[in-house]
């Protein structure tokens, strides 16, 4: 049976005493801040393997996000969300409405997320080379660029 490699994003830092309770049961990895860990979990699918880890740790863990750590063939990463009842009957009432499923519902609603962050930052790159290039010529501007691009440190590229 496959393993995935699941990252949980918390809602708030564990204690040390907390992660050592779920750590004698489960396997984690830490990041700096306890707010963030990662699992690997046996399963047929991604989905059944976000869905036993959550169903293991939701009553010992502020759970907030469960997201496989890995992109799939599709580039995509799958995302597990555990919403309160009200909320969940509200999305399921508007996907019913919609003729979607809930799931559907939210993948495009973070499509068009996505979408709109990104133009937003292309407008805003835009303007800032537009700046940048009122005082010099677009020879020195590529220049510039070049010299800064060959000096980044390894981790920012």
């Amino acid at each position: 049976m496959p393993h995935y490699a699941l990252e949980i994003t918390l809602t708030r830092p564990l204690s040390p005493a907390a992660l050592h309770r779920v750590a004698r049961k489960l396997p984690l990895a830490v990041n700096h801040d306890a707010t963030r860990l990662m699992a690997l979990v046996p399963a047929k699918t991604p989905h059944r393997a976000a869905r036993r880890l959550r169903h293991r740790l939701e009553n010992q863990l502020p759970i907030d996000v469960i997201t496989t750590h890995y992109p799939d063939a599709d580039h995509k990463v799958l995302l597990n969300l555990a919403f309160p009842p009200t909320v969940h009957a509200a999305l399921t009432a508007q996907a019913r409405h919609k003729g979607q499923s809930p799931e559907r519902l939210i993948e495009l609603a973070v499509h068009r997320a996505v979408a709109e962050h990104t133009g937003q930052e292309i407008d805003r790159l835009d303007r800032a080379m537009r700046g940048l290039l009122a005082h010099t010529t677009p020879t020195n501007f590529i220049s510039a660029v070049g010299h800064v691009l060959t000096r980044l440190p390894e981790s920012a590229r």
